[in-house]
């Protein structure tokens, strides 16, 4: 199982901090990323980690990681 959280505004648009997805449907983030999607195209700003360290969306996903999105950070 892949556990994937969201954060911020993320979180707030799609209802729910989080899934749980099948490892065997997913072998890298961007898989992941389309699974949770759906239907919908998620802005292509979101940051990604896998086990908190940041990744691309090439990055390799295995059973019991945990995928984490979330918007930009901004400041000033």
């Amino acid at each position: 199982m892949i556990t994937v959280k969201y954060f911020a505004s993320i979180r707030e648009t799609l209802g729910r901090d989080q899934d749980v997805l099948d490892s065997t449907s997913a072998r890298t983030v961007g898989d992941v990323l389309t699974e949770i999607a759906g239907k919908s195209k998620p802005p292509a700003n979101w940051l990604v980690a896998v086990n908190m360290e940041y990744v691309d969306m090439s990055h390799p996903v295995r059973d019991g990681d945990e995928v984490a999105f979330f918007p930009p950070v901004t400041g000033g």
